[in-house]
Formats: structure tokens, C-alpha cells, sequence
């Protein structure tokens, strides 16, 4: 999974992005101190893999991992080249989803780009600027597919036309991309086009640090940006990218004992896996032994099969079935003989779909 990290200049994107990865991206209170992308790898936190490597007494653990990247600042005009816009654009297209980071606190120590704090407005900044790149992208790949319905006989180009005109209508109203799409089959061939209004999107609410205890309601740009959110299907967190900071300068415990202090229970970092996991439709499965404990990341509804070829493609192609025991009831059992006894462990085909949390000990042939 990658996430692109977006925001106005001086929204706190580099800060937050600083804290989850510890990457050391440069903060300044200017626009574009982040000029080139920055990357960061991070573990998905899974206490389930923790208590399967006790159990299997085993020599590696290994998480499944979140890229971040962190984007530099996007100003009006960055679709016709303006500030850093092109290299922009350019890096989002290859994320699986935005995190769009928006300023939801006064303070006349920070400055803002456009002089004061409107957040809806801001999204709105960074949402044309992509539709109007998408918007460019559709309007070429119009014209050439014009050309092949001229043609004898091209169905699929004449399917293709349609959801192309519905795009463009899409964006032409400044709606995303996104919500012209009314299929799956549509999904695909959407991607096949690297736009960026595709892209499912978490705004991430920045708040001040003196915010923190307080109830959402009482934020009153939280409550614009959720109802920007809610009219486009969109997901909302409320972060503070100056509290993750100091979380990310902590021991684990010291990090726990400061949330528990905070109220708040679980850090940014992991409101955000969570919320990406759901934005884009992904779970985890396990898998477990003396050598190894490692979660894998596949789409909701993966097929055995599927799943099995995230380890390798053999596995795929060579499928004959799958062992497959779910964690709580291997938990519940105290270990994989004792679940195996007890009936808990399953043999399943080809057309079994794989749930969060499944350990699975693949079959196959090649």
C-alpha cells in the first residue's frame, strides 16, 4: 500500500509525515522546503503477529509495510507547471490512495499561502488542480478513442467512449473521477489511465495541540472538511501532526503512557493504517512457523489462489488447496494441533475467500 502525503504549503504535511515514517523530511514555515518526493517505509502494527511468534517460539517476524510519500506543496496553477506542480502530479500518480492534509487550527505564528484559514477552500485548491490535469489526460485519450469507434465493429472502444464522456463531464462540474465510476470493470479500465481524481482520498484534519482534549464539534473547520468529505464519499481523520512529533521521539512505553495521559489510545500512525486499510479495501492474512510469523496484504474477496500468489506466483499457478484456521480460534485452541483436533482447522479450494486474520498453509503443485 502507498500513500501519497498532500497538502497546501504549511499545513503541517512534512510534520506529520516526519513523525509516522522518522524519515527526517525538511519542515520550514515556507512554501516548497520539501522539493523533491519523500519516502518512507513503515511496519503495520499487528499485535497478532506478536502473540504467533511466542506460540511458535519462531526466529523472524515480519509485518506487512505502508510506503509514505511525502509530496511537495501544491499551489494554484500547479496543473499548468505552476510552484512544483508537474513533479506533483507526477508523484501521485503512482500512490494507491491520498492523504490530504488540511489546516484546522488559527495561528498567526504559521503562515498560510492564501492569508487565512479556510480548509474547504483549500481542498478545493489541491481538487481542481488534479481534475484539471485528469481533465487534460481525458480529453487526449477522447480523441483517440473517437477514432477507433469510427472503425467497423468496435464494441469495446464504443464502451470505453462512454465511460470516458462520463469522466470529463465529471470533472468539467469539478467532481473526481471516482464517482463517475460505476463498476468494477469500469475500475480497471479507469486505472489503466493513471488519473489522479481515481484515487480514493483520507483527509486528515490537523489540529493544535490545545485542541486535543476537546470535542470535535467544537472545531469548527473539522465539521466543514467532514461535510466536504461526506458529499464525495470520502474518509476523515482528526490528527495533530505537533503531538506525533513528540510520539515519535518516545520509547514504546513511554509513547503509550503519553497517549494514555492524552486520552487518546492509539496513536496517528495507527488511525491512519486503519483508515487506509478501509479506504482501499485491504486485509491481512498469516502465515506462521518456526521460521517465519508474516502478516500479507491482499484486497477484500481475494480467492485462495489469489492470496497464495502474493507469496509466489507457483503458489498461484500450482493452487491445489489451502489449511486454513482462523486466529482467534487457534488462540482459543492454544496451538495448531490442538485447533487441528479440535476441527477448527479447514481445507479449503480454489473459491474459498480469504478473511482478516485467516492463518493459511498453502498446497500446491508446479
Amino acid at each position: 500500500m502507498e500513500l501519497g502525503v498532500v497538502g497546501l504549503p504549511n499545513v503541517g504535511k512534512s510534520t506529520l509525515f516526519n513523525a509516522i515514517t522518522k524519515v527526517g523530511a525538511e519542515v520550514a514555515n515556507y512554501p516548497f522546503c520539501t522539493i523533491e518526493p519523500n519516502v518512507g517505509v513503515v511496519p503495520v502494527p499487528d499485535e497478532r503477529l506478536d502473540v504467533l511468534a511466542k506460540m511458535y517460539n519462531t526466529k523472524k517476524v515480519t509485518p506487512a509495510v505502508l510506503k509514505f510519500v511525502d509530496i511537495a506543496g501544491l499551489v494554484k496553477g500547479a496543473s499548468r507547471g505552476e510552484g512544483l506542480g508537474n513533479k506533483f502530479l507526477g508523484a501521485i500518480r503512482e500512490c494507491d490512495a491520498i492523504v490530504h492534509v488540511v489546516r484546522c487550527f488559527d495561528d498567526s505564528n504559521i503562515t498560510h499561502v492564501d492569508g487565512s484559514i479556510d480548509p474547504v477552500r483549500d481542498i478545493e485548491t489541491i481538487n481542481t488542480e488534479l481534475a484539471l490535469a485528469d481533465l487534460d489526460t481525458v480529453t487526449a485519450k477522447i480523441a483517440k478513442t473517437e477514432k477507433l469507434v469510427k472503425q467497423a465493429g468496435n464494441k469495446e472502444a464504443a464502451v470505453e467512449l462512454e465511460l470516458l464522456n462520463r469522466i470529463s463531464m465529471f470533472l468539467n462540474e469539478g467532481k473526481p473521477a471516482r464517482l463517475a465510476i460505476k463498476n468494477q470493470d469500469e475500475q480497471k479500465l479507469a486505472n489503466s489511465y493513471f488519473l489522479l481524481t481515481t484515487k480514493p482520498v483520507i483527509y486528515a484534519c490537523n489540529i493544535s495541540e490545545k485542541d486535543i482534549n476537546k470535542n470535535e464539534d467544537e472545531n469548527k473547520y473539522i465539521g466543514m472538511v467532514k461535510e466536504y468529505a461526506k458529499n464525495e464519499g470520502s474518509n476523515v481523520l482528526v490528527i495533530c501532526a505537533k503531538i506525533e512529533q513528540e510520539l515519535s521521539e518516545l520509547s514504546e512505553e513511554e509513547k503509550q503512557l503519553f497517549l494514555d495521559d492524552l486520552g487518546l489510545g492509539t496513536s496517528g500512525l495507527e488511525k491512519v493504517i486503519k483508515l487506509g486499510y478501509e479506504t482501499l479495501g485491504e486485509i491481512s492474512y498469516l502465515t506462521a512457523g518456526e521460521k517465519e510469523v508474516r502478516a500479507w496484504t491482499i484486497l477484500k474477496g481475494t480467492k485462495a489462489p489469489g492470496a497464495a500468489g502474493k507469496i509466489h506466483t507457483d503458489f498461484e499457478k500450482g493452487f491445489i488447496r489451502a489449511d486454513v484456521v482462523s486466529y482467534d480460534n487457534l488462540i482459543s485452541c492454544g496451538s495448531y494441533n490442538a485447533a487441528k483436533e479440535a476441527g477448527k482447522v479447514r481445507s479449503e479450494g480454489k473459491d474459498y475467500i480469504v478473511q482478516d486474520g485467516d492463518i493459511m498453509l498453502f498446497k500446491f503443485n508446479v
